[in-house]
């Protein structure tokens, strides 16, 4: 083709790829429009209706002036170009997205300006500016056609006349998602039925006779250009159009202007202006350098007036969480400018998934995209928003741009700073004359006027300009005469100037004169109204895109420090993608203030951060990626200016600094142009065509137009300078990657977790639209893959740290936004092919449904159903009863939870559970066993009905059993969970049964039970109480009444009746007066038990357990050699304790856990402590009783009280006596307590206060040197050992750092 071959080369740098003309064909005539008729197949064959039998119907409801008839491309120019083929379908679908319109001389006809977006599946796009006018319709043919559907819908309405009602409302009655939704969607009202009551069932009193009405119909002229330079098309196609309807014939044929703008208008190179002609007036463009922002010339200041700065910044969160996102107006235009202004504000991140900014009532099938979106759908004028039921709602932000409000999805993190951060932005609105409270200063304009303010003072400056416009040379052709005649000619001149010198004015020849000095002004400087107000958009698009720019500068100032780059090579990076973690997370947030946590989380999980590290890793060996270039830019120059250390990260509210800078910028650009294209000049046409004719469309000179001049310079500039750029580039020697298969991994690795990006719009047939439905399922199911093994690898990761392996890379936060993310997964999985739409949440539609189901059934048999109860077995032979558990019991305990409100809180909450109770893929599995409900709820292309993938998806959620989760108990931290405890004796040493009334108190991470009295002899309870969290102690004793009141207990169990977490608190120890210690109340330390099903897919390591039973067997054997543990020992075992310790405090304050356990469980300090104590310590039986650790203690602060030592130590100096006396004071008080706690219990509980309050160091030096040591331990004993007390002073002291809190049930009774 010829176009190919001349407009190719040079096409990358023109400023206009095609010129387009759309409307209708009179040769075919009125034609239904194929895509309506296509989805109304689409909804036939849901709901079961016979597809060919509805097609073939004709919809005579409605008035012929609303239907949707097809348009076509009637010409586009030049035919094709290599880089950016032409794809008729989709830029004639997007140019009408309604299709043909009709109007008669009733009807307002003002035309409209809306714009468009073509994004190709490689994520490039192309941008089209559409100028959409009415001619007169003069084919008798359309007049006649139009003639008699109108009579036929004549027919139709006055027979169906008096069942309006009826049938609008059994229409209504199917509550289909996109039944609803074509409801909506359907032709916007015309104009004029604002003026009058023209609306009940589609019909208007004034309909179209042929005789009396003049008939008019849509035309839409559009340029498809590389870069959105929207109001330099805007003038150029407005002045096109009025060259149509003007009354004067343009200076030049149409084709001079057109062809101008597509060959000989290039691009303005970065950081340049251009000046190029339209009709009448010079138009101008500029373009950002290469360290400015990139180009963006929608207008944000309409954006943020249509929705207010408070709306903008939560929708813009939305976006960066990607989430699906749905904007609703009446005005194609107003859709074009939030979609673009939003996707601007993004820098330097890109939106990656589906971005369609006008959706075509063809392609509504795409809001069943179980993907993220960023979409745009016309409204009609009057919707209720209520009536418009979407096919998800549960992730969906829907933004009414028409009435100024947005309705976010729940659990939705706020922007960073967001007050100041709306602060600052008000402050730059204002400085613009613009209210930050948006668009509730001034009604909303009605749809078919489509005109911004600015757009308005546009049109009103040209029209006072275009019929005299000086700016272009383009003087009217009489005028231009008489001036030309007159510069010329001398005899003239000289009489003009006796004219002057006598007092006679030549008032016409001075106008001129002057119109032409005002030509020479406006060139050096003056600009008219309307380039002042492009100016001043352009300043306030600039300072506004700087503002959301240092924020994102500010927040990842330091991103680069946690890119992992661990690739010798681009090949070996692009192989291993996917199993390479890219970015330091944990780190990166621990690094973090407190409040941009929740965010940041969130945000570091999206597929727009991924690609940018992907690119920054990429930039290693390629050129940097635009937008990552401008912004690692940014952060250099910032820090030049404020010189920050990395460590000291700070949530104090930075303002930009470069607003005035980027302002100044774009105004030198537009004051001193820097290029100006060739003016419009006549070409070689053939004589007679394309003759002027008032208010129509000419039919262009294809020749003319099909292919560019054979040399252009703009196209040999960029040329040589594209190869001077090749020559210079470095040559990667060491990368040796064939160009096909690096171009595969590459577009693979950049689209690594994404599904389709984008709809191809130019062919719908049912076979594509399933070939997308099984895209979506694939994506679905990769997504499912790599969301679990993040989960599980993270997970375990972290448990792998707690054995002692590597360094945690994952943070409660990070992990509770993991399972969030997989929640919104499951429920896009649901909402899939979703039949008809019931609720926000289609999961917990699903569960209902199952459960009315089952309930059902349950009644009928009367029995529990068999295959719903899957009960695990006990722990143990002696414990607790079998837990039932299954998918209706679960979904109870979450409908009984008054603290949730909505439905989407529901399932999400019924997610957790399961997860934590380890049965979310068996409970998935057992809800969609029934196939006769999933039949009924699913089309046939869902992912739930795809056999395969669905077995899968539920094996990829299997292998999350692996890990233990306390997502459900750690997130609803209020609600009332019933507890069952058990207390387990040791029946071969009798005494099982005891005479006393023993009691319990269990506590966990979120508070405690209060003691609760347990029935004598039944040693079972089960007791309601606000959630406890994971349970961490169990506080056991018995007021030691009766002959029989010593106890001797093997442990206690406890359950959460909800969670089924199962929580062992071993013993081993006797309860009683005159027995073991003597002690009537323990404080055990819990275990999560481990169940010991085979099908639960894998084990994790249990907590810290009481030290009871190891305390035991060191009290009673340690004459056993081999029971000893050694001094390295011990003294490794301190030191863990403490490290423990230390590592508790270091981590995020709601992450720590249990201190207690680290305190008292098993290779806790007082487990550690005790093993110090007793090495060397003499344990010869006196009397047959054992010798406690506290018997020592009583011994040396029975010595200490002694007055001959209390004598010595008084000549010591004074902080050794105090130390001697606070020692006293702490073991008297101790002893003096009401509970009987045992000598063990206060030898830990001493150990505990003194680490409390930072005296356990003052206190080894006075027991090691008192007088008592010699007696109750040998020489070796380490105590003794002055060197060894010293560093345990030392490392013990390292705790004084930290601020240690003592559970309740530690120091119940306890004062001073």
């Amino acid at each position: 083709m010829s176009a190919t071959t001349s407009g190719s080369g040079s096409a990358p740098c023109r400023f206009a790829h095609y010129f387009i003309i759309c409307g209708i064909d009179n040769e075919t005539g009125l034609e239904p429009d194929a895509l309506a008729a296509l989805y109304q197949w689409l909804e036939a064959d849901r709901q079961g209706k016979d597809p060919a039998a509805v097609a073939a119907g004709e919809n005579f409801d409605q008035s012929p002036l609303k239907r949707t008839f097809k348009s076509k491309v009637l010409a586009h120019y030049p035919e094709n170009i290599e880089c950016n083929p032409f794809d008729q379908d989709a830029v004639n679908m997007l140019c009408m997205p309604k299709g043909l319109s009709f109007r008669t001389q009733r009807d307002s006809r003002a035309p409209q300006y809306h714009s468009f977006i073509i994004t190709r599946e490689d994520g490039s796009r192309t941008y089209g500016f559409v100028h959409t006018f009415y001619e007169e319709v003069t084919s008798p043919q359309i007049c006649s056609a139009m003639q008699a559907l109108h009579q036929m819908h004549q027919a139709e309405h006055n027979t169906s006349a008096h069942n309006c009602p009826s049938s609008s409302s059994s229409s209504s009655s199917s509550s289909s998602s996109m039944d609803s939704l074509a409801s909506s969607l359907e032709d916007v009202e015309s104009p004029s039925s604002s003026h009058g009551n023209r609306r009940s069932c589609g019909c208007s009193r004034e309909g179209y006779d042929s005789l009396r009405d003049t008939l008019y119909v849509s035309k839409a002229a559009c340029l498809i250009t590389p870069m959105p330079f929207m109001h330099a098309c805007k003038r150029f196609l407005s002045q096109l159009h009025h060259a149509v309807t003007s009354n004067q014939p343009p200076p030049l044929p149409l084709e001079s202007y057109i062809y101008n703008i597509l060959f000989e208008v290039p691009l303005p190179p970065p950081g340049r202006s251009l000046k190029f002609h339209g009709v009448y007036e010079p138009i101008l463009c500029q373009r950002p350098g290469v360290g400015e922002l990139p180009l963006a010339d929608f207008p944000l200041g309409e954006a943020f007036r249509l929705l207010g700065v408070e709306n903008l910044v939560q929708l813009f969160t939305c976006v960066l969480l990607e989430m699906q996102i749905l904007l609703y107006s009446q005005d194609y235009q107003r859709l074009m400018v939030v979609a673009e202004g939003i996707t601007t504000l993004l820098f330097p991140f890109q939106w990656q998934h589906v971005y369609v900014p006008i959706l075509p009532a063809s392609l509504l099938h795409f809001l069943d995209a179980p993907v993220p979106y960023l979409m745009g759908l016309q409204s009609k004028e009057g919707t209720d928003r209520s009536k418009l039921e979407l096919p998800q709602e549960a992730n969906l932000c829907f933004v009414d741009i028409d009435n100024h409000c947005i309705e976010l999805p729940e659990d939705f993190p706020q922007f960073p700073n967001k007050t100041e951060f709306i602060q600052e932005l008000s402050e730059v609105l204002l400085s613009f004359g613009l209210s930050p409270d948006g668009g509730n200063t001034s009604p909303a304009p009605p749809a078919t006027t489509q005109t911004s303010t600015l757009e308005t003072e546009l049109k009103s400056t040209s029209l006072s300009e275009l019929d005299d416009d000086r700016r272009n040379g383009n003087l009217g052709g009489e005028a231009l005469d008489v001036l030309e005649l007159l510069q010329g000619n001398p005899t003239l001149e000289r009489l003009q100037a006796l004219a002057k010198r006598t007092g006679v004015k030549v008032a016409r020849l001075e106008a001129l004169v002057a119109g032409q000095k005002a030509i020479g002004e406006e060139g050096v400087g003056g600009r008219s109204p309307a380039e002042e107000e492009e100016l001043r958009n352009a300043k306030l698009n600039v300072q506004l895109r700087e503002v959301f720019a240092a924020r994102f500068a500010t927040m990842f100032a330091d991103y680069e420090s946690f890119v992992i780059q661990n690739s010798p090579d681009l090949e070996s990076w692009l192989t291993n993608r996917e199993q390479m973690h890219n970015f330091d997370k944990a780190s990166f947030l621990s690094d973090q203030p407190e409040p941009y946590l929740p965010f940041l989380s969130h945000f570091i999980e999206t597929q727009m951060f991924a690609t940018f590290i992907d690119n920054k890793i990429i930039s290693q060996w390629e050129e940097k990626e635009t937008l990552l270039r401008v912004f690692d830019g940014r952060i250099e120059k910032a820090r030049l200016y404020n010189v920050r250390a990395p460590s000291l990260r700070s949530s104090i509210y930075q303002k930009c600094t470069f607003l005035k800078e980027s302002a100044q910028a774009i105004e030198q650009r537009l004051k001193k142009i820097d290029h100006t294209a060739i003016h419009p000049h006549l070409l070689n046409m053939k004589i007679g065509q394309g003759k002027y004719q008032q208010g129509f469309f000419p039919k262009l000179q294809a020749d003319v137009l099909a292919s560019g001049p054979t040399s252009n310079k703009w196209s040999s500039r960029t040329c040589s300078t594209q190869r001077r750029v090749d020559r210079h580039r470095p040559q990667n020697e060491h990368f040796v990657l064939d160009n096909d298969l690096k171009e595969k991994y590459m577009q693979e690795a950049r689209n690594l977790g994404k599904n389709l990006r984008q709809p191809k719009l130019s062919d719908l047939s049912p076979a594509v639209i399933a070939q997308t439905n099984w895209k979506f399922v694939e994506g679905l199911l990769k997504e499912c893959k790599m969301k679990t093994k993040r989960m599980l690898v993270e997970k375990m990761g972290r448990e792998a740290v707690e054995l002692g392996h590597g360094e945690a890379n994952i943070t409660g936060l990070e992990e509770n936004t993991l399972i969030a993310s997989l929640c919104d997964l499951l429920e896009r999985i649901w909402s899939h092919g979703l039949q008809v739409k019931q609720g926000k949440s289609a999961l917990w539609s699903h569960l209902l449904h199952y459960q009315a189901r089952e309930e059902k059934n349950e009644l009928q048999t009367e029995s529990p159903v068999p295959n719903v109860q899957e009960k695990r077995k006990p722990e143990s032979s002696i414990g607790l009863p079998a837990l039932r558990v299954s998918v209706i019991q679960d979904m109870r305990h979450i409908q009984s939870m008054g603290e949730i409100k909505t439905d989407v809180g529901r399932a999400r909450a019924w997610i957790r559970l399961s997860l934590e109770k380890k049965l979310l893929s068996q409970h998935l599995k057992q809800l969609l066993s029934n196939q006769t409900l999933t039949k009924k709820l699913y089309k046939r292309y869902a992912f739930l009905r795809c056999e395969e993938e669905k077995e899968q998806f539920l094996f990829h959620l299997l292998s999350l059993n692996a890990v233990d989760y306390f997502c459900f108990t750690c997130v609803f931290t209020t609600i009332m969970i019933p507890y069952r405890a058990v207390i387990i004796p040791i029946k071969k040493l009798s005494n099982a049964m005891t005479t006393s009334n023993p009691w319990l108190c269990v506590s966990g991470e979120l508070g405690d039970s209060g003691v609760r009295q347990i029935t004598k002899n039944v040693l079972e309870m089960t007791f309601d109480c606000q959630n406890l969290g994971k349970l961490t102690t169990v506080q056991l004793g018995h007021d030691n009444s009766g002959l029989l009141a010593k106890w001797l207990v093997d442990c206690v169990m406890v359950r959460n009746e909800i969670s089924g977490h199962t929580y062992k608190f071993p013993c081993g120890r006797w309860l009683g007066k005159g027995v073991d210690d003597g002690s009537l109340e323990r404080v055990l330390i819990g275990e999560l038990v481990v169940p010991c099903n085979d099908d639960d897919g894998g084990r994790t390591p249990p907590l810290q357990r009481s030290p009871s039973q190891i305390r035991r067997i060191s009290i009673t054997s340690l004459t056993a050699r081999g029971n000893k543990p050694t001094t390295v020992q011990i003294q490794e075992s301190i030191g863990e304790a403490v490290n423990n310790i230390i590592k508790h405090f270091h981590k995020p304050e709601k992450e720590r856990g249990s201190l207690t356990v680290l305190m008292c469980g098993e290779g806790g300090l007082v487990w550690a402590l005790e093993q110090f104590f007793y090495h060397g310590f003499r344990t010869a039986r006196l009397f047959q009783k054992n010798v406690f650790l506290w018997d020592f203690y009583e011994r040396a602060v029975a010595f200490m009280v002694n007055a001959d030592y209390i004598g010595d130590i008084q000549e010591t100096p004074e902080p050794l006596s105090l130390t001697c006396e606070s020692l006293c004071r702490y073991v008297n008080a101790i002893n003096n307590m009401p509970r009987s706690i045992g000598k063990d219990g206060k030898f830990q509980l001493l150990v505990c206060l003194g680490a409390r309050d930072r005296l356990l160091p003052q206190w080894l030096p006075l027991l090691a040197e008192c007088p008592v040591i010699t007696r109750m331990y040998e020489e070796n004993a380490l105590l003794r050992e002055k060197l060894t007390v010293s560093s345990l002073v030392a490392v013990l002291q390292t705790l004084h750092d930290f601020h240690i809190t003592l559970e309740t049930s530690l120091t119940k009774g306890f004062e001073l």
